[in-house]
């Protein structure tokens, strides 16, 4: 569930150093990519290499992943649908907090509920949030699956399971859409480019 402030007396502090200077100094906006999708759809092969692409032009970034959230941060979460919504809103606000560090944030993540997606964009102003919808079959998800997930869901070892026994809900106002099923990693990553360069991201603020 939500944590609730349980203190009224808890005062903002506005740094000196602020988000602009700090893109200022980066030479680039700060942003998040939030990429959506089933598991085995490559959200995270995605986010990855487009830290390499933008770590080798000097900008600063950061990936969120969704197992390696849960390993550390979201640890005491299950992955019923309640928690699944509180994993989804504490990642919203480590993205905030990584946009006013002036950094690319880029957030890998399954994200299955269009109401949890809807709650982090309106945390994050609109231009400042750019969802990505990484759409792949499940039939080709499965087959990436060297883990067996998809196989232990469909035999009831694992419950929960999105895609299988848990409810993904693509998206409808996304701003990129990549089949992954169809696009090589290299044109994936160039359509990712394009829309940074297009929302004037990778030029100096």
């Amino acid at each position: 569930m939500p944590l609730i402030m349980k203190s009224t007396e808890v005062v903002w502090h506005h740094a000196t150093v602020s988000r602009n200077r700090r893109n200022q100094q980066n030479n680039h906006k700060s942003i998040v990519l939030w990429f959506t999708g089933l598991s085995g759809s490559g959200k995270s092969t995605l986010a990855h290499a487009v830290e390499e692409e933008l770590h080798q032009m000097g900008c600063r970034t950061f990936v969120l992943d969704g197992d390696n959230i849960r390993h550390g941060l979201n640890s005491d979460l299950s992955f019923s649908d309640e928690d699944r919504k509180e994993n989804i809103r504490r990642v919203g606000e480590i993205s905030k907090l990584f946009i006013e560090a002036g950094v690319i944030v880029l957030a890998a993540f399954i994200s299955p509920f269009r109401e949890g997606r809807r709650k982090v964009r309106s945390m994050i102003p609109h231009s400042d949030f750019l969802e990505i919808y990484v759409d792949c079959p499940i039939e080709v998800c499965e087959a990436r699956d060297v883990k067996g997930f998809y196989q232990k869901a469909r035999s009831g070892e694992i419950s929960e399971f999105t895609g299988i026994s848990s409810t993904y809900e693509a998206p409808e106002a996304q701003e990129l859409t990549l089949n992954t099923s169809k696009e090589s990693l290299s044109e994936a990553i160039a359509k990712i480019m394009e829309l940074l360069n297009n929302r004037g991201i990778l030029t100096r603020p």
